[in-house]
């Protein structure tokens, strides 16, 4: 009779343990270039970042907004063949600070955002 009584709880531990890693992924930058604070002498062409997890291209959102606001992203962005990085072409970028927002998806459907900036110190654009 105890072993009746078990079964269903050792089957509840078993299903919540194996669901336990699935809930808590997510994708993080792991690598950013340029990365954040880094100061460049000349504009970079393109703005890459790494992530610690697949994400879904349909989602993928990423801008670099100068102190005014504007945009300067030349159309969306791309995924690697992996999905693990995002890569967004810039037109050429003038001296000041830039501001990299992102947004993605996790292939297991979280959602993760954030930003950072680094500066063009001259020679940009």
């Amino acid at each position: 009779m105890t072993s009746k009584l078990i079964r269903p709880f050792i089957f509840a531990l078993a299903l919540t343990a194996s669901a336990a890693p699935l809930a808590s992924a997510h994708s993080f930058p792991e690598e950013q270039h340029p990365s954040a604070g880094e100061t460049l002498s000349t504009s970079p062409s393109q703005i890459r970042i790494k992530f610690d997890a697949p994400i879904e291209k349909l989602f993928a959102k990423l801008q670099v907004v100068d102190s005014s606001g504007k945009d300067h992203a030349l159309g969306p962005p791309d995924i690697s063949a992996d999905g693990i990085e995002l890569t967004e072409k810039v037109e050429p970028l003038k001296p000041g600070e830039y501001t990299v927002r992102w947004a993605v998806v996790c292939v297991d459907t979280h959602h993760t955002e954030g930003s950072y900036s680094f500066t063009i110190a001259g020679g940009g654009a």
